[in-house]
């Protein structure tokens, strides 16, 4: 399964043949009113002999000429342990079905998700509710940003930005729109529709939106200032561009309904942003705090910190650039992490967390019981390792390892891995405790 690119030089050389060419046009001519040779024949690998091959004979024989440039091999839909569909073994799929349930885009953005060169695909049902989860995020994004006056963009370039959160989020666009233009001319629909959906999930929904959300000095909801509505728009246009070969329906309701447009998404531009007004400070700036405040949640969440609790962060050995950082993004952090860097000693138990040069320390005496937490997470780790020094046991075993099912095999190493991470992660919760 791959892509074969067929050249002029796979082609008997021009030499008298009982049979010429119609209309009497050379090797690298276009014939039958331009409809031959054409470019991409995309096949499935189980009929490359039976059809391929005999399309690619009988086009060198009749036309002197490769019927195609480029052959794309796909994978089977398989079931979802692998064996093929048979109406005999009554594991078939009807697509219609996952359709109504999940939505044609759930169901085409597997497809191209899970679509990787030299692997067949497994029809998982939860992948497809995965996408349709997909879909309703990126709807949910949408009216967010309707709901705090940002619209469709106006311009095909990126518009200017000042803050560095804006300069962020547009290198970030800029990044994914060059890994999928490389994806496609790959052909690795896969890699395309990966990169797209970590951009919008994982940066722009779980991360600007949350960054650019407005709140006031008094906690209360504020006004997006006109440079960010300019941006979060420019940049949902560009999402709706990338994402439309993948979810044609939705993005098509979206384009329309971020504001009025003269022409269909289909026909709209594709993306080609240009990154030289990026301001490489601005980028580290946001990963860093992006860092920190994901360190700050983990350490919460695995040290059973309450939710509501607002914490004193301290920090030492920082440098003046992450000093400076604070600063700025004082705001954010109480808001996304709830702390509030202070100066002072610390006392009692305290959680450390290193992020670049410096240690951020949350004091958590009379936070919670440091006793029982250590107790707790004592018995954890023991737990986590012995079911991982369990599993390992087993798929050590040669008999189990040659005997079993390959489903079962294969399930053994996920769970001997998420115990692994599972202990690892509980040990450093502990020794955080101190």
């Amino acid at each position: 399964m791959g892509r074969v690119r067929l050249t002029e030089t796979d082609a008997p050389s021009e030499a008298p043949h009982p049979n010429p060419s119609p209309e009497g046009e050379g090797l690298s001519g276009k014939r039958l009113g331009g409809r031959y040779p054409n470019d991409v024949l995309i096949s499935g690998f189980d009929i490359l002999f039976f059809w391929d091959a005999r399309m690619m004979m009988q086009g060198l024989h009749f036309m002197h000429d490769v019927p195609f440039r480029t052959l794309y091999l796909h994978g089977l839909v398989r079931a979802a342990d692998g064996s093929k569909m048979s109406k005999s073994k009554g594991n078939t799929v009807d697509p219609l079905g996952l359709i109504d349930q999940y939505g044609a885009d759930a169901l085409r953005f597997f497809m191209a998700a899970m679509e990787s060169q030299g692997r067949d695909i497994k029809m998982d049902e939860r992948r497809v509710e995965g996408y349709r989860n997909f879909a309703t995020k990126l709807w949910n994004a949408c009216r967010f940003a309707q709901a705090n006056g940002i619209g469709g963009s106006t311009s095909l370039e990126p518009p200017a930005a000042s803050h560095a959160v804006n300069q962020w989020i547009l290198a970030e666009t800029v990044g994914t729109v060059q890994a999928v233009d490389l994806a496609l001319g790959e052909y690795r629909f896969d890699a395309a529709a990966n990169a797209i959906y970590q951009f919008v999930w994982s940066r722009f929904c779980d991360w600007y939106l949350e960054l650019i959300k407005p709140v006031s000095s008094e906690g209360e909801r504020g006004q997006v200032d006109e440079e960010t509505k300019a941006v979060a728009g420019w940049v949902l246009d560009q999402i709706l561009v990338l994402l439309h070969p993948f979810m044609p329906f939705i993005t098509e309701e979206l384009w329309h309904g971020l504001a009025p447009r003269d022409h269909d998404l289909i026909v709209a531009h594709w993306p080609m942003p240009d990154a030289r007004a990026l301001d490489p400070a601005a980028e580290r700036e946001i990963d860093w705090l992006i860092r920190l405040v994901s360190e700050i949640r983990a350490a919460r969440t695995e040290l059973n910190v309450p939710p509501g609790a607002r914490l004193p962060l301290h920090v030492r050995d920082a440098g003046g650039e992450t000093h400076a950082r604070l600063a700025r993004q004082q705001a954010v952090l109480g808001r996304l992490a709830r702390v509030e860097t202070t100066e002072g000693d610390v006392g009692g138990g305290a959680a450390q967390i290193v992020v670049d040069e410096a240690t951020f320390i949350l004091p958590l005496e009379g936070v919670i019981d440091l006793v029982a937490e250590r107790a707790r997470l004592g018995k954890a780790i023991a737990a986590a390792e012995k079911e991982r020094d369990a599993l390992g046991a087993r798929l050590g075993n040669p008999s189990f390892v040659e005997r079993a099912k390959p489903e079962a095999v294969e399930k053994a190493k996920v769970d001997h891995a998420d115990k692994m991470a599972e202990a690892a992660r509980l040990q450093a919760a502990l020794v955080r405790l101190g």
